[in-house]
């Protein structure tokens, strides 16, 4: 394996991280309603775990109201379940056909605690993409050692290395920003 293969694959991984951590920050309640609070629950479906977005549509109707329509409705006693064992702190209620979610406002203490697990989200991102540069550079530092590129190309790489890290790190604190602001705005 090259450098430049090492660093490619790196960026991958750290564009996965990113995702992961993006895909996280959408699940955190703002005092909105979002298909992306539900869609990511795992519903028990006939004994196999599947997600809520492919057994229903979900809708929102309001600000304030999500619409979820099972395509199965022997469904909904399950989707409700989930939705009772999920931390989104929010009663399912059902008329036969449809689950609704009535999305409460958030109160001040609650946008605080919100604020605390995003921050924690994001420094777990940030301890993942720390893990995929640890990983990359013991992959250079072995090609020196192995005499497959020089001490000048570790190093070089290495800098790049800590560059594209820096990259991500950034996108990460930019979009805990944007999840912030969007938590604390009444």
């Amino acid at each position: 394996m090259t450098t430049k293969e090492i660093l490619h694959a790196t960026e991958d991984k750290l564009k996965k991280a990113i995702e992961a951590v993006t895909r996280n920050f959408q699940e955190v309640r703002t005092g909105r309603a979002s298909p992306h609070l539900v869609e990511g629950l795992h519903i028990d479906y006939y004994g196999t775990p599947t997600l809520l977005k492919q057994l229903a549509s979900i809708s929102v109707p309001d600000a304030h109201m999500l619409l979820i329509q099972p395509w199965d409705i022997t469904a909904i006693p399950e989707i409700e379940k989930s939705i009772m064992k999920s931390n989104l702190g929010i009663t399912p209620s059902n008329d036969g056909k449809m689950v609704r979610l009535s999305v409460p406002p958030l109160s001040k203490d609650r946008r605080q605690e919100m604020v605390k697990v995003i921050h924690g989200m994001a420094e777990d991102g940030r301890v993942s993409l720390r893990t995929i540069r640890r990983d990359a550079k013991e992959h250079l530092e072995k090609l020196e050692k192995d005499k497959l590129v020089s001490e000048d190309d570790k190093f070089r790489s290495i800098d790049e290395l800590q560059k594209l890290v820096d990259r991500y790190t950034a996108k990460v604190e930019e979009t805990l920003k944007i999840k912030e602001k969007e938590v604390l705005e009444f």
